[in-house]
């Protein structure tokens, strides 16, 4: 009787780890998961010269708060520019000059679209274009001006 007990303590606490795992990849995993539905939400598009590495899924926020999610991009090859789809929660409107701008969490961490508010009395509708936008800060880039930088002052 007394093995059946460990037994089934054992088989017990398994299945509650299993769970505890689950658990604790989903909170780490944060809110990477809560997709926005297709019927709650609307899309706008917005151009980027350079997107880093920004990926399909990725959060699209407005002051920190998840507001949508990054639907699609593709290459427009009439501007060369990459055409990127965010799908808005429909409980949450812009205005006309809002600005969307690719940013990243910690210094290299994921890239989001960071949507920051404009003044206009007009809302962006479903199919509208975001024109005001900044491209992504490619850190190679960066660091090459410190150093760039940091050498011409060392040989003044």
């Amino acid at each position: 009787m007394r093995e059946k007990h460990i037994e089934f303590s054992v088989g017990l606490l398994v299945v509650l780890s299993f769970f505890a795992i689950i658990f604790l990849c989903m909170k780490v995993a944060g809110d990477k998961y809560h997709f926005v539905s297709d019927e709650g939400s609307y899309q706008v598009f917005s151009y980027f010269n350079n997107i880093g590495n920004l990926k399909i899924g990725a959060p699209v926020r407005a002051s920190g708060v998840l507001v949508g999610r990054v639907n699609n991009i593709t290459l427009d090859v009439k501007s060369y520019q990459a055409k990127v789809e965010l799908s808005i929660n429909k409980q949450y409107s812009f205005s006309q000059d809002t600005s969307a701008s690719i940013l990243t969490m910690g210094i290299l961490g994921e890239q989001y679209i960071g949507l920051q508010q404009g003044g206009d009395t007009d809302n962006l509708q479903p199919g509208d274009t975001i024109s005001v936008t900044n491209s992504a800060v490619v850190i190679e880039e960066l660091l090459n001006k410190i150093v760039v930088n940091f050498l011409g002052q060392i040989r003044k």
